[in-house]
């Protein structure tokens, strides 16, 4: 209504083209006012001109309109069985790139489905599932006792390989490097990102310095800069290994390989939401789940 009186410029035109009397576009308009207690038009002249409070408005109006409209379609989409928002919680050591492909091709469908990522590490991935905070867990690592109320399915095993930087002083060292010559250095740790108990770690010596950070990309920059030593996943550190950015160490220890499983709530097939079941099927290929471990 707004719209037309601004157009038109004048109450008189705008309600015949409403196919409305005067009076009453007039008083639908002083209603607008008197709830808002602003003046809309300026009718100091014969023209209906919007004053600056009008004009925002219909700026304003013309968004929420469009809101209404979407979420109505959004509400009728999501009663055909789609879930409104659909949370993954995405460990580090999962490859970023695969998962925004899948996003692509989630997208693609034009679902009603909101989608919203979660970067967790080691014990936090499966903690944001048991919590409820995400729907579907990415390369969750998946300990005795924690599997009671979901369902899994293995991703995969992720091998993690013990580096330096070329310039660190261990990069010289003897083969295999025992633990008590390694405890003389800092080692870059990913904090463990669950909400609630001690965590987990990989690989930290009793005694050892730690240099603590948030994610796995930043362990990577930080081993790198020769900021500290420790395992990355060799699929993480295999491009730096293969351009000498970074350099394999044997240890006395055993090298590290983590099984790690996708995860979702437990229930009965037919009452998954659709968004979940094409996330199963995506993850029932082989070629998707050793692209989500960075494997070619």
């Amino acid at each position: 209504m707004l719209q037309v009186i601004a157009d038109s410029g004048s109450f008189a035109a705008a309600a015949r083209a409403s196919h409305m009397v005067p009076s009453a576009l007039t008083y639908r308009v002083r209603q607008m006012e008197e709830a808002l207690d602003v003046l809309l038009f300026d009718r100091s002249s014969r023209q209906a001109r919007l004053t600056a409070a009008g004009a925002e408005l219909l700026r304003e109006g013309s968004v929420l309109l469009a809101n209404v409209d979407a979420v109505a379609n959004r509400i009728k989409r999501v009663a055909t069985g789609w879930e409104p928002q659909f949370t993954i919680a995405v460990d580090s050591v999962i490859k970023p790139a695969t998962v925004m492909d899948l996003c692509a091709a989630f997208f693609a469908l034009n679902p009603p489905t909101r989608v919203k990522l979660l970067t967790e590490t080691l014990s936090g991935t499966l903690d944001a599932l048991i919590a409820g905070r995400a729907d579907l867990a990415l390369g969750a690592v998946l300990e005795p006792g924690a599997k009671a109320g979901l369902q899994h399915a293995p991703l995969g095993k992720v091998s993690f390989v013990f580096v330096v930087a070329p310039h660190h002083p261990l990069s010289s060292a003897a083969e295999p490097v025992p633990d008590e010559v390694i405890r003389q250095y800092r080692a870059v740790t990913v904090a463990d990102s669950v909400q609630r108990g001690a965590g987990m770690s990989i690989g930290l010596l009793a005694g050892q310095d730690v240099f603590t950070v948030a994610s796995m990309p930043a362990k990577l920059d930080a081993q790198t800069r020769a900021m500290g030593v420790g395992f990355l996943p060799t699929c993480l550190a295999q491009p730096y290994i293969d351009t000498g950015r970074l350099v394999v160490k044997r240890v006395q220890r055993p090298e590290y390989q983590v099984q790690v499983s996708y995860a979702w709530g437990k229930g009965a097939a037919d009452s998954q939401g659709r968004a979940l079941r094409w996330w199963l099927g995506q993850l029932q290929k082989p070629v998707t789940r050793a692209a989500l471990l960075g494997e070619h």
